[in-house]
């Protein structure tokens, strides 16, 4: 509804995501502000709750025109969005100090922010297209920030051609939705009555295009290059916000534009999800750089979001609400959870690189005793991301599992033969995911350093924004109903049933999905009898033992802390190498022995392990280019003769080609 005070709610969010841009020329200020900004539009983002407000801002020209719609979806993902603004802008005023260039550096921050914003609150295709075109490029730069480095430069022609590989299908789909109302109007649109081969094809061109930009497989290759070379407080935005945009898209088009609740197309939503989720982590698991580790592992979560698509999709193709209800809930859920999570964990990443220089798990070790407090903090980041009760990633994980299991109740041969492929996939997901940051935290924090390193506590404000995203973590684990009475709100917008009451026990502190004797969870119950069982083992260690506490060094083999180097510890390589020999299908490495050359009669001569990693999805690209590349190289001598007439047929032949489309169409 278009009312004066929904109206002034709506402008204030937009100005208010403009602001801090305008104070880029002090750094420190600009951060602050974007701080409040982001808090201020967290609480204007809930007092429009429950209401459709939409702002029209008119153009001379057809179809031209920007605006902009705030609903429970989009006040979900604004929020989602400020919130961890909210915590990287306090991160940013300290990490941002090694920078040369701080004002460009706070002014692109604060532009990304403001363009994803914009983005996700205008309700055209001329709009949704202009600002994700200025999000796209302003990223870009961000990519590219340490021009210098031959890394960045890579990495960012990577972005910014599959950015564009995507937005051309983006556009396409959106070509497909104007010729079928003849409107850019997402309202337009969401009233529209598709015939069934424009839904199809719109839905594959929706998932092609925003897929690309979720960094779903094999859409992924620019990810992983990317989120490491970015500023960390900038690779925490991207991860935890600005891929779920793609998220954000996709439920617009799927549960409100086309309402295709197709039996098959969910299978490819959840085929796909599956596949990301599996291939991202294990892919993590065997990266020894903490950064593009944590980009593999988006691309898990990713996945494990695309699941709870596709499973919700699926249901509601088959009329079955509650299991929609469920997944829905389940993946948008996990959307809030992983932007917390990995956005803590990626300012984490950016902190050890801060304090160390290093970002190699191989180069590090034994942080804990300089950085206890990051270290700390990093762990319940960890405890989150591999879904460890009562931590947020385990609510929505096991809601996502619920849906799976409980799927066999439905009466459909490829949903009982299938879905218990994919809980097994996501179960070996969460196995990888474990091993995985188990080597991040365990050879990253414990141990011996590993190189020479003057590494100190975080800077006050880089720890505040870290602790108030680990306290996130653990409140949306102990208090999930809060957030999935809102998500239920949106999923009753889409289709009229709510079913949180249905789910919900006790005033909320027992979630039953679906069977109460086979399938409640308290996660306050799981919190306090976690805190119970600790204090009886401590009390009962304190109590009833008589002996004394005493230190020793660690058993090893003989050897002293004197002759004990740091390269008897278990190495990054070495944690991973049997699961990436016995997965060596998958993985796409090479290893090279080198041995010095000499004869010597009494020592062992010297060997050095070489181990290259690329992703074999990323190599078959890269072939598939090269081939165009060399038929490119081979016409273009034909069609660029030097002869200028030949030119002037090129132009006359174009404009009689482009007359006949005007006239024709």
């Amino acid at each position: 509804m278009e009312d004066v005070e929904g109206s002034y709610i709506l402008i204030s969010i937009l100005l208010l995501s403009i602001l801090p841009i305008t104070l880029s020329f002090k750094p420190k200020l600009s951060f602050l502000a974007s701080a409040i900004s982001g808090l201020t539009i967290i609480v204007l983002s809930i007092l429009s709750f429950n209401k459709e407000i939409i702002l029209n801002i008119p153009s001379s020209i057809d179809y031209l025109t920007f605006s902009f719609r705030l609903d429970n979806l989009s006040a979900f993902f604004v929020s989602v969005v400020s919130l961890i603004s909210f915590a990287t802008s306090i991160y940013s005023i300290n990490y941002v100090e090694e920078f040369k260039n701080k004002s460009l550096l706070a002014f692109l921050y604060n532009f990304f922010i403001s363009s994803i914003v914009f983005v996700i609150l205008s309700s055209n295709a001329f709009s949704f297209l202009i600002f994700w075109e200025i999000m796209s490029v302003i990223s870009y730069f961000l990519v590219i920030f340490n021009y210098k480095d031959e890394e960045n430069k890579n990495a960012g022609i990577y972005y910014i051609f599959m950015t564009h590989f995507g937005t051309g299908f983006i556009i396409l789909a959106f070509i497909f939705m104007f010729l079928s109302t003849n409107s850019l109007d997402f309202t337009v649109w969401a009233k529209s009555n598709l015939d069934e081969n424009t839904k199809i094809l719109v839905f594959i061109l929706s998932l092609i295009g925003f897929g690309t930009k979720a960094g779903i497989f094999p859409l992924h290759i620019w990810l992983p290059k990317a989120h490491p070379v970015a500023p960390s407080n900038v690779s925490a935005i991207m991860s935890g916000v600005m891929i779920k945009i793609a998220v954000y898209m996709l439920v617009r088009f799927y549960f409100e534009f086309l309402k295709d609740y197709s039996f098959y197309l969910g299978i490819i939503v959840l085929a796909i999800g599956a596949l990301s989720a599996i291939y991202g982590i294990m892919y993590a698991y065997i990266n020894n750089d903490i950064k593009r580790m944590l980009a593999y592992s988006s691309m898990e979560n990713i996945g494990i979001i695309f699941i709870g698509m596709g499973l919700s999709i699926m249901f509601l193709s088959q009329g079955n609400f509650l299991l929609a209800g469920i997944s829905f809930i389940a993946f948008l859920y996990h959307t809030l959870n992983h932007a917390v999570f990995k956005s803590l964990l990626f300012m984490s990443a950016g902190t050890i690189l801060f304090n160390t220089h290093k970002k190699n798990i191989e180069e590090l070790g034994g942080l804990v005793k300089f950085m206890p407090k990051t270290a700390v903090i990093t762990l319940i980041g960890i405890l989150g991301i591999i879904a460890l009760p009562p931590f947020n990633g385990f609510v929505s994980e096991w809601l996502i599992y619920q849906s799976l299991l409980f799927s066999n109740n439905i009466d459909n041969d490829v949903i009982q033969i299938f879905t218990p492929i994919f809980a097994s996939l996501l179960a070996l997901t969460g196995a990888f995911a474990l091993g995985t940051f188990s080597k991040m935290f365990g050879l990253t924090f414990l141990g011996k350093p590993r190189t020479e390193y003057h590494a100190k506590e975080s800077k006050i404000f880089m720890l505040t924004g870290m602790f108030l995203l680990s306290i996130l973590v653990v409140i949306l684990g102990i208090f999930p109903m809060i957030p999935i009475y809102i998500i239920d709100d949106i999923f009753k917008n889409f289709t009229q049933i709510p079913i949180f009451n249905i789910i919900s026990y006790k005033y909320g502190f027992i979630i039953v999905p679906v069977d109460y004797e086979f399938g409640r969870l308290s996660p306050m119950g799981l919190f306090l009898a976690g805190v119970v069982a600790f204090i009886i083992v401590y009390l009962s260690i304190r109590l009833v033992s008589n002996a004394k506490t005493r230190y020793y060094e660690t058993w090893a083999c003989g050897l002293t802390e004197d002759n004990l180097t740091n390269k008897a510890q278990y190495s990054a390589t070495g944690f991973s190498a049997a699961l990436r020999r016995i997965f060596s299908f998958v993985y796409g490495y090479k290893e090279e022995l080198k041995q010095s050359s000499g004869k010597l009669k009494y020592f062992y001569p010297e060997k050095r392990y070489i181990l290259q990693i690329y992703d074999v999805i990323e190599k078959i690209y890269n072939q598939i280019l090269n081939v165009f590349i060399n038929i490119f190289l081979k016409v273009r001598y034909y069609f660029q003769a030097g002869i200028i007439h030949v030119y002037i047929a090129y132009i006359v032949i174009t404009l009689i080609g482009l007359l006949i489309f005007v006239l024709w169409f």
